[in-house]
């Protein structure tokens, strides 16, 4: 069990997706029973190496590094996705969402495995328990706003590539996708449940900084993370707000489809590209 490494689960869900784009072509019993065995053998690795790398740490994955905290946000989709693999046997979500979760493995590749500084102080001081509390808070809503981000971003494709085969009346009937009102609906679900979080998790950040600003180990909000965050953070709140008028005027499905690939993108690869810049120039703060 302790020589599970990242190797183990990445090359798990890496057969997964070649099953899943086989499906396409060969729909058997057999290849769907192979993508849930692929998927489930890679959340089980992924699982017990979290563990390992909180035991190592003495901290919670979301708290010790980086690259934990990536992990994470990758173990989140894929039990999201077996949870529907599980539960609708033609709808092809994993052509959508695995690649997601490559990505995020990737990335977590080329981020920092060092504890983070300021949670390591707290630790080192149980005494301040309000700095470990700011810190899990800052943590938790901001992988759970950057999970909704992540759907809202994988609900807007399939929206377009859905809306693109009912309009050119082709594509491959095996590639099962759910209709365009209810991926609207799910798309309007994950915008309303991103930005609260991730503005919670903005200022669970300010609140850690501000709460730090005399401890040994302090935040610095002239961080590139920090000031790259902001700027997305204020162009997804112009797309919020044009987002909650489109139901006063007549906005098409595809153009907000369009709209929330683009502010959503923007953000992961902003927020996510800053974690993997600075882990390879230094070391941030962020969790």
């Amino acid at each position: 069990m302790l020589n599970v490494t990242v190797f183990c689960f990445l090359a798990s869900y890496l057969c997964a997706l070649g099953v899943e784009w086989r499906r396409l072509y060969h729909r058997t019993p057999w290849n769907r029973a192979l993508v849930l065995l692929f998927g489930a053998a890679g959340l089980v690795a992924h699982t017990i190496y979290l563990g390992n790398r909180a035991a190592q740490t003495n901290l919670p994955p979301l708290l010790s590094s980086t690259h934990d905290w990536m992990l994470v946000l990758a173990w989140m989709v894929v039990l999201v996705y077996l949870f529907l693999a599980l539960f609708d046997r033609t709808l092809a979500i994993g052509l959508f969402l695995l690649p997601m979760v490559l990505g995020l493995v990737g990335a977590a590749y080329f981020v920092s495995r060092d504890p983070n500084a300021v949670v390591a102080a707290e630790a080192e001081n149980m005494a301040r328990v309000a700095g470990r509390v700011w810190t899990m808070l800052h943590a938790t809503l901001l992988v759970f706003g950057i999970a909704a981000v992540m759907f809202g971003f994988v609900l807007s494709l399939m929206y377009l590539v859905q809306h693109h085969r009912l309009k050119r009346k082709h594509g491959r009937h095996d590639l099962t996708l759910p209709n365009l009102e209810r991926l609207a609906r799910l798309n309007e679900w994950a915008v309303l449940l991103s930005v609260p979080l991730l503005t919670l998790g903005m200022l669970s950040g300010v609140g850690l900084g501000w709460q730090m600003g005399e401890g040994s180990v302090t935040v610095s909000f002239n961080d590139p993370v920090v000031i790259g965050s902001g700027v997305a953070w204020l162009i997804l709140m112009a797309f919020f707000v044009w987002f909650s008028q489109t139901s006063r005027r007549r906005t098409s499905g595809k153009q907000v489809a369009w709209l929330t690939l683009a502010a959503f993108g923007f953000l992961l690869v902003t927020i996510l590209g800053l974690q993997v810049l600075s882990g390879r120039l230094g070391e941030s703060w962020h969790a």
